[in-house]
């Protein structure tokens, strides 16, 4: 079996203004002959010009976040079908800076799933285990028990990733040893088997947490890694397009 064409995607999170933009350019020119898919995932306000001037490119652009419902009475939300109608593809779901600061649970994260799924966007919904829950030795039932509670049934026969993001290597430049990211992996990878049997060999299993130039190779050429979820360094082409290019 083949292995699934890697996605590295780039999280800009809350930064990013308009003059960003041409980092964006620079980041599609750059990719037009890259083996891997590349999404770029900007704040909400930067979709639709980000799409407008990407269109026919190899990025695709991605959301942040989305509500679990698709319209309403919910103040400072952003809907799925409002970034589909942006002009976003992909859509995070579930990353450890909603999880935490935003007291989302996995039952929260599965709606949000189905929600995209209706709006015709593609989700990668991230898991990971916090730093004390690593040293406790539960980072694997921790992570698999998200797996199994983020991600619903109505994923079968969708295209979709999951992204597993260590909590502690998230912007602290520490990242877990090529074999914890391996056996977490794995781990992953037999968990969406067992839910969505062997189409779910196909998904790519992204890592996310401090990857940058320097280390991208060794983390992308581990064993079922598929991909990456990067934040910091997709802020700047020069760096984002490195990481791409070691696919």
């Amino acid at each position: 079996m083949t292995a699934p064409q890697p996605l590295i995607a780039g999280n800009w999170k809350m930064n990013g203004l308009s003059d960003s933009l041409t980092e964006a350019e620079a980041i599609a020119e750059g990719a037009a002959q890259a083996k891997a898919r590349v999404a770029i995932c900007p704040p909400a306000l930067l979709i639709p010009e980000m799409s407008r001037r990407l269109a026919g490119s190899k990025v695709a652009v991605g959301g942040q976040d989305a509500h679990w419902e698709d319209a309403g009475a919910h103040t400072g939300d952003i809907s799925a079908p409002m970034l589909a109608d942006a002009g976003a593809r992909m859509v995070i779901l579930g990353h450890s800076e909603r999880r935490s600061g935003h007291c989302e649970t996995d039952h929260v994260v599965a709606d949000k799933v189905r929600a995209s799924l209706r709006a015709g966007l593609e989700p990668i919904v991230c898991v990971g285990e916090s730093l004390e829950e690593r040293k406790s030795g539960r980072a694997l039932a921790v992570v698999t028990g998200q797996v199994r509670g983020s991600l619903p049934a109505e994923l079968a026969g969708h295209a979709f990733a999951v992204a597993y993001e260590p909590c502690w290597a998230i912007g602290t430049g520490l990242t877990p040893t090529t074999a914890e990211i391996e056996e977490m992996h794995r781990a992953i990878r037999a968990t969406l088997v067992e839910m969505f049997g062997a189409t779910a060999e196909d998904v790519p299993i992204l890592y996310g947490g401090s990857v940058k130039p320097s280390n991208a190779a060794e983390i992308l050429h581990a064993a079922e890694v598929g991909g990456a979820l990067v934040g910091g360094a997709s802020l700047k082409a020069r760096d984002f397009l490195a990481i791409v290019q070691a696919a």
